[in-house]
């Protein structure tokens, strides 16, 4: 399941938005542990998905982050938004894996709970004839 830092991108095919282009995947014990620690901020338009996870701390982290819990088909089960340094969230039993963000992410990307996610490596997409990548219709005003 390991990404390199850079290469996953987190769409919302609910609200059609993009939550982040520069994901980095935790999900050894090290990574998990280490998470954002030792960081200044969070890039815009990056994040640090967490795998497995079903609630999050931030002791030691020197920012404020968003984070959106996600189920086993990463469907959103939980949203903290603007989460302070030196905090901890609450656990969400039905969350498999957590995704921190930059900051308002949330409100920017209009995400809530029961939005479904996709998560994917930019290399698997080359792939994929243009023609083949499915494109969904959506009414302008309703």
């Amino acid at each position: 399941m390991s990404m390199e830092e850079g290469k996953a991108f987190v769409f919302n095919k609910t609200k059609q938005t993009f939550l982040a282009y520069r994901v980095k995947v935790a999900d050894s014990i090290i990574s998990r542990l280490v998470g954002l620690l030792g960081q200044r901020s969070l890039e815009p338009d990056s994040g640090l998905w967490i795998f497995p996870s079903r609630g999050i701390h931030t002791l030691g982290m020197l920012f404020d982050i968003d984070v959106v819990f996600l189920d086993k088909d990463l469907k959103v089960v939980g949203v903290r938004e603007v989460v302070h340094p030196f905090s901890m969230t609450g656990l969400y039993l039905s969350a498999e894996s957590a995704l921190e963000l930059p900051a308002h992410t949330i409100f920017k990307s209009r995400t809530e709970v029961g939005d479904e996610l996709m998560i994917s490596r930019f290399d698997s997409l080359q792939s994929v004839p243009a023609a083949e990548i499915p494109v969904e219709e959506t009414k302008v005003g309703g």
